[in-house]
């Protein structure tokens, strides 16, 4: 019986959220075509306020950045719904957010109004394909469901996949940042300074690293502590190196220890590191090129020895076939 009340609440779900897609997509164009003022009420507002005189002189903006700013604006009403509803969810994915390198307030916002739309977008799509192809039935709903699921869980995919990628970038530039540190300390600079330079020398190798370092520069530009800006760097990156890079500069700063030292002690670990993680991914190629070698190259190389011995042994065994 419950399995006959799934059945039919599937099969109604797809029309009502077909309905509801269309119904959203319809109100949202009629909204912006009637959302203009009355240019009377322009000018005098204008006149009112300095602020809405001063945007008037500014250029248009495009398409894209008007897009943009619509977006921004529904952006609070669509994630509502999926927002976290604890302290601790909420930083968790405003840390996955700034790790991927999306450091805006409105961000978390975003990302989940982005689930959300593409959910119902490929649940409207999904359903309405098979819809036309196979008729309503059961399968249809799940499979429209199935399609919102994905839709849903796809910016995860996204994210995660830009994580990765931004990590790994830190990661391989480090070594490179820690020698052009330890080079411009030694020179007679001093950290903040070097921190400058690192960030102006490394932008065309390392974008990624050297817009890290020129955050903290304006971060100790504006007065903040240079322990807190390390810190800072550590999590706002989420790469343990650079955490335990800020752990050292701060124990050596609070010690009163040299700084160059300690920074080439780092880059020595960690060019280490990274040359032993190279020597386990070749390590890892012998085993990981087995399963092409039995599937695609053994069989042909089995062929290509093996194939005339094995026609010779025929018409040996069978001189009759040789004949005919």
């Amino acid at each position: 019986m419950l399995l006959v009340i799934a059945a039919v609440n599937f099969v109604l779900l797809v029309p009502i959220a077909i309905f509801g897609g269309v119904f959203c997509v319809a109100w949202l164009l009629l909204d912006m075509s009637t959302k203009k003022a009355d240019v009377a009420e322009q000018r005098l507002e204008m006149l009112s306020d300095p602020n809405a005189r001063r945007s008037r002189n500014k250029p248009e903006m495009n398409a894209g950045e008007a897009m943009a700013r619509a977006f921004e604006g529904v952006a609070p009403a669509l994630s509502k719904p999926l927002t976290p509803q604890t302290e601790k969810e909420a930083s968790k994915l405003k840390q996955r957010l700034m790790e991927a390198g999306f450091r805006t307030e409105t961000a978390p916002m975003m990302f989940l109004s982005i689930k959300l739309i593409s959910a119902v977008v490929l649940l409207v799509l999904t359903g309405g394909i098979y819809i036309f192809i196979e008729g309503l039935s059961t399968g249809t709903g799940m499979k429209a469901i199935i399609g919102g699921g994905l839709g849903f869980y796809g910016p995860e995919v996204v994210l995660n996949f830009f994580v990765k990628g931004r990590k790994k970038a830190i990661f391989q530039g480090l070594p490179d940042a820690l020698d052009l540190l330890v080079v411009c300390v030694e020179a007679g600079l001093g950290l903040d300074q070097a921190m400058r330079k690192v960030a102006e020398e490394m932008k065309t190798s390392y974008r990624i690293l050297s817009d890290e370092f020129g955050l903290c520069n304006l971060h100790l530009q504006m007065g903040r502590q240079r322990s807190h800006v390390l810190q800072d760097l550590g999590i706002r990156t989420g790469v343990e190196d650079l955490r335990s890079l800020a752990s050292l500069l701060i124990q050596a700063d609070k010690f009163g220890s040299s700084v160059a030292t300690a920074l080439r002690v780092q880059s020595d670990a960690m060019r280490v590191k990274r040359q032993q993680i190279a020597e386990e991914k070749a390590a890892k190629t012998a085993v990981k090129l087995i399963l092409p070698l039995v599937l695609f190259i053994f069989p042909g190389v089995f062929v290509v020895l093996v194939g005339p011995a094995a026609v010779q042994m025929v018409q040996e065994m069978f001189p009759a076939m040789q004949g005919k």
